[in-house]
């Protein structure tokens, strides 16, 4: 184990990469945020290492993340997707991304980006914990549930409080490396 970084994050070559190059950087890119939204809301009742797996699949299945285009997929789409073996085949997670897909447009339409929206939430700043093990790290918060609610209330699904947490560490709006990894400092400079 090294001891210098998140546990998790020295798993194997690709949960390490991911771990230092990715995961607690601030993300303002709402193509990026999409990406992460839905890979999160997939990653439900799984590992993130499944999911840090397929997502080269799901980049390929879903059109490169774009909202737009996965805002009009229909029936046909959705059954190439059940059928996709690359991917989670999971129903409600394919309908859950399409109609996320939509609101998400709307989320823009209104606010300008989702990146607006969403870093509003924290006032524009990584909130930064300064935990010494994995175990303190909780899987939800406070604002992981405001915006969670905000979301249901806009009509996306598989956003509760649990997914919205994994979805603000992996955005960066809050920093859970822990305060001996090297990416704790790290991360702050982004």
């Amino acid at each position: 184990m090294n001891h210098n970084t998140c546990d998790w994050g020295t798993v194997n070559p690709l949960m390490q990469k991911y771990h230092d190059e990715e995961w607690g950087i601030p993300v303002h890119d709402d193509q990026k945020l999409f990406e992460f939204l839905v890979l999160d809301a997939f990653q439900a009742g799984l590992s993130w290492n499944t999911i840090l797996n397929k997502r080269e699949n799901f980049r390929n299945a879903f059109d490169n993340f774009n909202w737009k285009i996965i805002a009009k997929y229909g029936d046909k789409d959705e059954q190439r997707l059940l059928h996709d073996e690359g991917i989670i085949r999971n129903r409600l997670k394919i309908k859950a991304t399409i109609t996320n897909a939509g609101c998400y447009q709307k989320v823009i339409d209104e606010f300008g980006s989702f990146d607006s929206y969403l870093w509003g939430f924290i006032n524009n700043k990584t909130i930064i914990n300064h935990f010494k093990s994995m175990k303190e790290i909780p899987t939800a918060s406070e604002e992981a549930h405001t915006i969670s609610k905000d979301l249901k209330k806009r009509g996306f699904k598989f956003v509760g409080p649990t997914i919205i947490y994994a979805f603000m560490q992996a955005a960066g709006l809050v920093n859970d490396h822990i305060i001996i990894c090297k990416r704790h400092k790290e991360v702050m400079k982004h």
